[in-house]
């Protein structure tokens, strides 16, 4: 079995080199950016009651699933993390290798999906963030995940509910409407709804530590960490 979507991958793979530009393709990402950074940071601090300050995440192996051209995966590593960070794109892993050795980061970056990955050392903590929306097959692609996961270590998963709302604002306004993303980026479809992802994840040892909504105020121009988890929401799970 596979979890890499092929259409999805070279959907991605035509747009890879403006990965790194805030204002092309990928600016909704840039602006997603720093409040994804802030919650998993804040989240392991906290899980792993770390005192460190300058470089909190030093000494924990941290795996970017998806990493794209390594927009999460920089920033982690930059906190201190050992990172492996993995896409099923080729030109992606390209994009973000170059990017990396331009700024003297050590990201092990591979072209690879999860269930390929055969690791001595699992995960303290893994990174699913804006990807089950794009994989071929969710149940397979998390129970391929929660495998490289370390006992007690935390999964972080970020996508988007499955509702009308998510509807009309990821699809028609994101992508027709306000054009913030190119028109066919997301699938309705593949869209996950909370009690199903924490269903899913309970069968493979992961339990639910913590849910939030992410939502964008087009005032302030600026996502936000909400109760309200009808379009965007991020997951914080831990293994048993």
């Amino acid at each position: 079995m596979s979890s890499v979507n092929y259409k999805e991958i070279e959907k991605f793979s035509k747009i890879a080199e403006e990965w790194w530009d805030p204002k092309g393709k990928f600016k909704p990402l840039h602006k997603f950016n720093p409040i994804r950074i802030a919650y998993i940071k804040d989240h392991i601090i906290k899980t792993f009651k770390i005192i460190e300050k300058k470089t909190p995440l030093k000494k924990l192996k941290v795996l970017d699933i998806g990493c794209g051209g390594g927009l999460l995966s920089e920033p982690m590593c930059r906190l201190g993390a050992e990172v492996t960070a993995i896409d099923a794109s080729e030109r992606n892993i390209k994009v973000a290798k170059l990017h990396a050795k331009k700024n003297n980061l050590k990201i092990n970056y591979i072209h690879t999906s999860p269930e390929k990955m055969k690791v001595k050392n699992h995960f303290d903590v893994i990174l699913n963030m804006e990807i089950v929306e794009h994989v071929e097959d969710v149940n397979f692609f998390l129970k391929s995940c929660s495998k490289l996961l370390k006992k007690d270590g935390i999964m972080f998963v970020a996508t988007l509910n499955k509702t009308l709302k998510s509807y009309l604002f990821a699809i028609v306004g994101a992508e027709y409407v306000l054009r913030w993303l190119p028109i066919g980026t997301h699938d309705w479809e593949k869209f996950v709804k909370p009690d199903e992802l924490i269903s899913t994840l309970k069968n493979y040892n992961l339990n639910l530590d913590k849910i939030d909504g992410m939502q964008f105020n087009i005032l302030t121009d600026k996502w936000k960490i909400s109760s309200d988890k009808s379009v965007n929401y991020i997951t914080k799970f831990i293994k048993n």
